[in-house]
């Protein structure tokens, strides 16, 4: 199976959100099937076949999650992100703004999904391939 060193090297070339498409297929080689990233803190947890899972530490210090979403400033905030105009961090401190708790990620079919913090979907997208 996969380990968090190598998730991170491939992480590592993500520079914007216009890399993360790039990033889908590296986890798929990996063995990746799916993984969710909390906004906190920018853990994840890692899940692969055979119930495997892993999990990554966070990355920074615990980011405070609104508790209304705004969901117009999310997809603003995403398409400026997938763009390139913004870096990871600053994605993740507009994400809390607009109440996105997590994301979820499947590499089967190619989905991104966004929850707030009652566990409610606010968008799902189809990752290009």
């Amino acid at each position: 199976m996969f380990t968090v060193d190598q998730i991170q090297a491939a992480h590592s070339k993500v520079k914007s959100g216009a890399d993360f498409p790039n990033y889908m297929q590296d986890l798929i080689k990996l063995g990746v099937t799916s993984f969710e990233t909390f906004v906190k803190d920018s853990h994840s947890v890692y899940f692969g076949k055979n119930d495997f899972k892993t999990k990554s530490e966070g990355k920074y210090a615990d980011l405070e999650i609104s508790e209304t979403v705004n969901k117009e400033q999310f997809i603003s905030d995403l398409k400026s992100h997938q763009k390139g105009g913004t870096d990871y961090m600053t994605f993740c401190k507009d994400c809390a703004k607009s109440g996105i708790e997590k994301w979820a990620v499947k590499t089967d079919d190619m989905t991104c999904t966004y929850f707030d913090k009652a566990g409610n979907e606010i968008l799902v997208e189809v990752i290009p391939g």
